[in-house]
């Protein structure tokens, strides 16, 4: 079968039998089928590479297929794939004691399992049980799944009015963005003072976030960088405000670093940046190292008490911490401190954000703010619309990118945190290209 025949054939299978709509929209947007993947690189039906600069939204943090982490697997796949469920498993126990090592102080347990969407709903069920209370403080703009639990807690109207009624008792408050992000590898100091607000969301005022936090509150649940919502970081000094609130009210505190976790940011984790001690943390994404997919919800010994003490089968799941995903994960863990990946993020990251800016200055009509932090990068611009065309263009010239689920006008950048500087070099090149080209065709519509 010619690679037309196969596309055609694919496009017809994802009509019939997956999704009418999606396969209309990505046929009309020219997209292909995915075929292999090595490296920074993906492959299409026609043999095309694409420099991929998505990361399937922080998941190849690695790359993809990582030598070292499908080595593990294999070797695993050839003893025991899946757990038995009756026996200990040795895979698990090892993971789940190096994430004991390497996360925030005081988070010595983690349940596994298999997405980041499920690590949240394991992480509200924990903190309603551990606190006995129903309160849950989100933030517009955030993002954590769309399972019922995490819907309910995501900050977007568009995709929660269909599926009402959701989980009771979540209330929205402003993300507290810093007013502008700092270069990756910045230190970041300062605080924010009441008055700093904006209709953006964009150094807004902590006090509405504190002042939400009482004493009904089961927990808060935050991202330190805000991934879907357009690539938000938390302002200097909010979460550790945010976290002595919650110990003062007896409040839990929730970090999902579903896509910042394992060195995205320059660091392993978000909030080791400033040093933040959550009561739960929620991990997926990279933590599988591109080959398995695993999720994993950290939380304190008191949690863990509250939940399991008296019942240790109060939450369970068939398939998490399965020993191809544990595999996995315990080598991506190693890749990532053999290779210096977190340091890594933090080089390439100024090198991308430096030449983006660069972009934007000669391109400040389309281009309002370049942020983000390590390889974890948005691209915002100044009209609506503007994002799709330059992803099409980008994609015409062989580098992938997508825009924020929850800001459409901001794309994002989330390459392998193994990209070289010519890639990076490659990827900022394109983009500009891409976004002359685009402005090419507006004057044209005009």
């Amino acid at each position: 079968m010619d690679a037309d025949a196969f596309h055609a054939q694919v496009v017809d299978q994802y009509s019939r039998h997956i999704n009418p709509a999606l396969a209309k929209l990505m046929n009309f947007a020219g997209f292909g089928v995915e075929m292999r993947g090595e490296g920074c690189y993906l492959y299409d039906h026609e043999g095309r590479a694409f420099l991929d600069c998505l990361g399937s939204y922080g998941v190849f943090a690695l790359g993809h297929r990582h030598p070292k982490v499908v080595e593990a697997v294999i070797a695993q796949l050839g003893r025991l794939p899946m757990s038995g469920k009756v026996f200990f498993n040795p895979r698990q126990a090892e993971l789940a004691t190096r994430l004991s090592e390497v996360s925030p102080n005081g988070l010595e347990f983690t349940f596994f399992s298999n997405s980041g969407a499920e690590s949240v709903e394991a992480a509200l069920k924990f903190a309603k049980g551990a606190t006995g209370r129903s309160k849950i403080i989100a933030t517009e703009g955030g993002y954590h799944g769309k399972t019922i639990g995490g819907l309910s807690v995501t900050g977007r109207e568009k995709y929660r009015k269909k599926f009402g009624p959701l989980m009771p008792g979540a209330e929205f408050v402003p993300f507290p963005s810093a007013p502008s992000s700092p270069l990756a590898g910045e230190e970041v100091r300062g605080v924010l003072s009441d008055s700093e607000t904006s209709s953006n969301r964009r150094g807004v005022a902590w006090s509405e976030i504190l002042d939400a936090i009482d004493s009904d509150t089961a927990a808060v649940i935050i991202e330190t960088v805000q991934g879907e919502g357009g690539i938000h970081l938390a302002a200097p000094g909010s979460l550790a405000a945010i976290r002595a609130r919650t110990r003062e009210v007896g409040a839990l505190m929730i970090l999902d670093e579903v896509q910042t976790g394992m060195g995205r940011t320059g660091r392993l984790f978000g909030c080791d940046h400033e040093g933040i001690e959550p009561d739960i943390m929620t991990l997926a994404k990279a933590l599988g190292g591109g080959v398995m997919p695993i999720g994993a919800t950290l939380f304190t010994e008191s949690v863990g008490t509250a939940i399991f003490g008296e019942n240790p089968l109060m939450h369970t799941s068939t398939f998490g911490g399965n020993p191809l995903a544990c595999a996995a994960g315990i080598a991506t863990l190693d890749v990532i401190q053999d290779e210096g990946l977190c340091e890594r993020a933090t080089i390439m990251g100024d090198r991308m954000m430096a030449g983006l800016r660069d972009m934007q200055s000669r391109h400040s009509d389309l281009v309002s703010e370049v942020r983000g932090i390590g390889l974890m990068i948005g691209v915002e611009f100044s009209m609506d619309e503007v994002g799709e065309l330059v992803i099409a263009q980008m994609t015409k010239r062989g580098v992938i990118a997508a825009y924020t689920l929850n800001n459409p006008r901001v794309i994002r950048i989330e390459p392998p945190l193994i990209i070289s500087e010519a890639q990076v070099d490659e990827a900022v090149r394109v983009f500009e290209e891409a976004v002359v080209e685009t402005g090419e065709l507006l004057a044209m519509l005009a």
